[in-house]
């Protein structure tokens, strides 16, 4: 009996170690963008499955779909619009700092400019 109760905690806690390896970021999310002197605000809304990451974000410039992936603390989102008429690619690599706020890189892909944002979990 003893074994036996040993063997089902064993693959009870295997069982719920995956899912702790990844953070939970889904929700709504107020992110704040500084690229070259450029300030931005935006509004995501982030479903999460297991590591994928999928949702939108909307700012005064329109609405983007995104996709990333979670991997414990580390999260990394991508999207594409467009600016001044070409096409734009922006690449998001955050650390979750604590359980409602990412920070980290943004980088412009087209124009390999790097900046900084900022991330909140709104209520």
């Amino acid at each position: 009996m003893k074994a036996f109760l040993s063997s089902l905690v064993l693959v009870s806690v295997a069982a719920v170690a995956p899912a702790a390896d990844n953070s939970v970021v889904a929700g709504k999310w107020q992110v704040h963008i500084s690229i070259a002197g450029n300030e931005n605000d935006m509004t995501c809304t982030m479903a999460q499955k297991d590591s994928d990451l999928t949702g939108a974000c909307n700012s005064d410039q329109g609405t983007v779909n995104i996709s990333g992936k979670v991997d414990g603390k580390n999260i990394t989102w991508i999207y594409k619009s467009e600016y001044n008429g070409g096409p734009i690619t922006l690449t998001y690599k955050g650390t979750l700092a604590a359980a409602n706020k990412i920070s980290g890189t943004v980088t412009v892909e087209e124009y390999s400019v790097d900046g900084e944002f900022t991330a909140t979990q709104a209520n």
